[in-house]
């Protein structure tokens, strides 16, 4: 039997139920079983009634080769090779959007003296130079003042329902600016007020964060503006911790346009 790193809030019955799975894991794959990560909500301590239990099991490319997914209603059991986890998808690419699953994740099983552990780290983590490629050469911070500027303009000129869209358009790109320049992955949506206030952005205070969001997804002209302010600051923060001024000369460029951003404009 594995000897398994559980988190405290687990309940007796995942507990069981995750003992069993790598068990039969064991069992089945002896030395070429690297590992366990728990994931989904079970992971953050966020589960119901209604969830189930999402599982990585981490084997060798050979053991992996022809294995899939098994779900039951219990546990959803996800098999990476070594080599899948040990690969950083760059943004842009298919598999980007499962880096977040890695985030906070407990490694209840660790056979590669602590190789795995960083591996999953790595994933959930944004390098400075992969950070200044999300916001510039991918232009999520160019993309969000796009949206934010078309929001006032609709606003300024009585346009509300197309305010709005552009408002609510934003903010997928807003939290993709802040989220990177802290070195994170962006979270999935039904996770974002948990990370902001279990793991907290510097900066960017859970309930600040959360309050610009929603008023930005209600088309509120004044939170535009308020998070215009902070990006710009965030982004002055950024260039000097990066030692180069790439996201604030970004900014900078809009020029004239940039008045749209001022109060009472």
């Amino acid at each position: 039997m594995p000897d398994l790193d559980l988190p405290a809030w687990l309940t007796p019955a995942q507990h069981d139920t995750i003992a069993a799975l790598a068990a039969r894991n064991d069992a089945a794959h002896g030395d070429d079983l690297l590992g366990l990560v728990l994931s989904g909500s079970a992971a953050r301590g966020l589960a119901t009634e209604r969830s189930d239990l999402d599982v990585v099991v981490v084997l060798t490319d050979e053991a992996a080769a022809g294995r899939s997914t098994d779900k039951s209603p219990e546990v959803d059991e996800i098999v990476d090779s070594w080599s899948e986890l040990t690969t950083v998808p760059p943004f842009g690419t298919e598999h980007w959007w499962s880096r977040w699953s890695y985030a906070w994740a407990p490694v209840l099983l660790d056979r590669t003296g602590g190789e795995l552990a960083a591996a999953v780290r790595r994933l959930a983590t944004v390098t400075p130079e992969e950070a200044d490629a999300v916001l510039i050469e991918h232009d999520r911070l160019d993309g969000w003042v796009n949206f934010a500027y078309r929001a006032l303009k609709s606003d300024r000129d009585g346009r509300e329902l197309e305010a709005r869209l552009d408002a609510a358009e934003s903010v997928p790109w807003l939290l993709d600016v802040v989220f990177t320049m802290a070195g994170r992955v962006r979270p999935y949506n039904k996770y974002l007020a948990w990370e902001l206030r279990t793991h907290p952005l510097e900066g960017w205070p859970a309930d600040d964060l959360l309050g610009l969001v929603g008023r930005s997804l209600d088309g509120d002209a004044d939170a535009l503006r308020e998070t215009f302010a902070r990006v710009r600051a965030a982004c002055a923060a950024y260039d000097e911790r990066r030692g180069h001024t790439r996201t604030s000369d970004m900014v900078d460029g809009w020029r004239d346009q940039l008045a749209v951003f001022e109060v009472g404009s």
